[in-house]
Order: structure tokens, then C-alpha cells, then sequence
């Protein structure tokens, strides 16, 4: 039986759907001036009042991806500001958050999946070992943001389909 490894089940999902998000924003942009309609619409599109815009929900997916590689690594997540208000910033910060994240090496991960994992939330902190953390918390969150803002950018008209999701 072949061991898995915490890098294998890790870092390549993040990257691999973070360069697919990357691809629906670029999609979304160039539909919008093909279109004649300003890009910028889309980056405040939201599909219910009380959820976030498109733009926090790429903030939050990226977050997601570079907090998960570091904490298994037993490190503290780089911060970056929430600043973006354009798809061309969004696109920079998904490439520096596929950077940090291509910098750890597997070995850096190895034994993770056992390492106390914490988390700290409104009101909470929750703890979890490594693969729980993965498993239960952060690849779960990590979708939901991407798939909301693929939902965002379906429900605006940008000519997506699950292909796009899936494959990058």
C-alpha cells in the first residue's frame, strides 16, 4: 500500500484550483469588455445580501490555501492585506499566495497529519490534528470560497462550466 503523502494531498489541490480560479477571473474580465460592460461590476457581485463579494471570496480561498501549507508545516501564515479592488490585483495575489505555497518542500509537511493544528475563530478556538485540520476544515472552507465565487461569475452570465472548475 502506498503512503500518501500530507504534501500530495495538499499542495497540488491548492494549486491546482487556485490557478482554475485564476482562469474564471480571467474569463469573467475579458467576457465584461467583450460584452461592453465595466469589469469592475463583477468584483462587488455577491449571490445573496448577507454573503461576501466576489472579491473577499478569492481573499478567503487564497487565505485558506497558504494558512492550511503553513500551519501543517508548523509555521505562522503569512498575512496579506485585503486590499484588492481589481482583477488584476486578484490575479497578483492568487500568484503570490501559488508562490508561498510551492515554496515549502514535502518534506517540510512529513508528519503532519499528526501535529496539533489550532485555529482561532470568533468566539472559538478549535483544535484539530494535521489530517482533520486538512480533511475537516481547510480543504472544506477552501472549496466553498471558489465555488462560491465561480457560482458569483456563473449567475453574472460569465460563460463558465463545470470544465472549468475541474481542469485548468
Amino acid at each position: 500500500m502506498t503512503k500518501l503523502s500530507m504534501h500530495a494531498i495538499s499542495t497540488p489541490v491548492f494549486v491546482r484550483m487556485l490557478n482554475n480560479l485564476s482562469a474564471f477571473l480571467a474569463k469573467a474580465e475579458q467576457q465584461a469588455r467583450t460584452k461592453g460592460y465595466d469589469p469592475a461590476a463583477l468584483l462587488n457581485a455577491r449571490l445573496a445580501p448577507d454573503m461576501f463579494p466576489l472579491t473577499r471570496q478569492v481573499q478567503i480561498a487564497a487565505d485558506h490555501a497558504k494558512g492550511c501549507v503553513a500551519r501543517l508545516a508548523g509555521h505562522q501564515p503569512e498575512a496579506i492585506e485585503d486590499t484588492e479592488t481589481t482583477f488584476a490585483e486578484l490575479q497578483a495575489r492568487i500568484r503570490k499566495v501559488i508562490a508561498i505555497i510551492d515554496g515549502y518542500r514535502p518534506e517540510q509537511l512529513d508528519g503532519s497529519e499528526s501535529r496539533e493544528i489550532s485555529v482561532k475563530i470568533p468566539n472559538a478556538e478549535l483544535k484539530f490534528s494535521g489530517l482533520d485540520y486538512l480533511n475537516q476544515w481547510a480543504m472544506p472552507n477552501f472549496y466553498f470560497h471558489v465555488a462560491t465565487a465561480y457560482a458569483i461569475l456563473r449567475a453574472n452570465g460569465v460563460d463558465l462550466g463545470k470544465k472549468d472548475f475541474l481542469i485548468s
